[in-house]
């Protein structure tokens, strides 16, 4: 295991009717900016228990956010913010509307000449953010308890992650009774994006870090066993909390510590959802086989220990097989056909991009442009 520091000042609120708790957590004496999505959350009395707990205070909504939040809406929520001195970001939804709330957070303070810059350099330069809050609506991304985001920009079609450590949320509200009239694509999507951001963190090679390799299995087998009963199930709380928690602890930064991590699947699938549109779990369920596939001789040794312990299986092929069947199981297409994209288009497309930038991903700092491009072959 390799030298690491554990820092993650999130409060978790777990449980029914936990929403009401941020009374106590939100200053009464500062404007906030409330966000989020489509208005869904006015359907499912999320927005009304909201409202209800900060009644007396401030509040300046913004509202709209899209999937996969671009930066030509963010930036209008940057200048309300800017406009009616907003202290508190409040957000409320799922991994979209946190991300974006956290590039408004960042980009309000942000001295620069171009917003954007926060994405073209990772948020390197991110010091200060307005402190934010989330009511977590769609168990997924993990957002609701770490420093990251992705924003996308429509003018390029681009999608780029970033990370500051000032926009870990100061706590984020779990009630799985909220996620009870999400749409079963979106849950799907859910399981599918925690379990690969496990992966991520995983799959690599053996480091002498058993505890955390119990840790990362633990979480697989569990979204494993509920993911498909939460799906036939949606008013299951005991499921609901399972995969909620979950996706929370799936990348809130505890079990990547002292590892060596991947991270090629994510960055391949942003470019998909960029050029192409389908949903970031959908990239994620095509290219992770490709990425095991490519990678097989030096991810062999681990794969065929996730395959012993989670599957029950003796080979790497089997373990990738029986990923790709449980996706599968839950109505997760894992080719590119299933969302009418050219293999042979897609790979020169992408392979291309990570060979503009340059960038290189993967534990061994080897998927460059052409194994993206090799990988996205596979997948066909």
């Amino acid at each position: 295991m390799l030298n690491f520091v554990f820092k993650n000042p999130t409060e978790i609120i777990f449980g029914k009717g936990t929403i009401a708790q941020i009374d106590a957590r939100i200053p009464r004496d500062v404007p906030i900016l409330l966000t989020y999505g489509g208005g869904s959350i006015k359907g499912n009395g999320v927005y009304q228990q909201v409202t209800s707990a900060l009644e007396g205070r401030e509040v300046v909504e913004f509202g709209g956010i899209e999937p996969n939040p671009k930066v030509e809406v963010c930036l209008k929520a940057v200048e309300l913010a800017r406009s009616r001195q907003v202290r508190f970001l409040l957000a409320v939804g799922g991994g979209s509307v946190i991300d974006a709330t956290k590039f408004i957070a960042a980009a309000a303070c942000y001295e620069g000449p171009d917003p954007w810059d926060i994405l073209r350099t990772g948020g390197r330069d991110v010091k200060t953010a307005i402190p934010l809050g989330t009511v977590l609506t769609l168990p997924a991304t993990g957002s609701e308890s770490n420093g990251n985001a992705v924003i996308s920009r429509r003018a390029t079609s681009e999608k780029l992650p970033f990370h500051a450590d000032c926009l870990f949320p100061v706590f984020s509200v779990l009630d799985p009774e909220t996620t009870y009239t999400l749409p079963a694509e979106q849950v799907r999507n859910g399981i599918v994006d925690a379990f690969i951001h496990v992966m991520e963190q995983y799959m690599t090679y053996p480091c002498d870090a058993p505890l955390q390799d119990r840790l990362a299995e633990s979480i697989l087998a569990t979204l494993i066993e509920v993911g498909p009963r939460t799906l036939a199930e949606p008013q299951d709380y005991a499921s609901r909390a399972s995969f909620m928690w979950s996706a929370t602890l799936a990348l809130n930064t505890l079990i990547g510590c002292g590892v060596p991590q991947d991270w090629s699947t994510h960055m391949i699938g942003h470019e998909l959802t960029a050029l192409y549109g389908p949903a970031h779990a959908e990239t994620l369920a095509v290219v992770l086989p490709g990425v095991w596939a490519h990678q097989l001789a030096k991810k062999e040794a681990k794969l065929r220990q996730y395959g012993q312990r989670v599957w029950g299986v003796a080979t790497a092929e089997a373990a990738i097989g029986k990923t790709e069947e449980f996706f599968q199981s839950l109505g997760m297409p894992t080719r590119l056909s299933a969302y009418e994209i050219d293999a042979d288009q897609a790979a020169e497309a992408v392979g291309r991009r990570f060979t503009e930038r340059p960038v290189k991903f993967g534990e061994h700092g080897d998927i460059d442009g052409d194994a993206a491009a090799a990988i996205l072959r596979l997948r066909a």
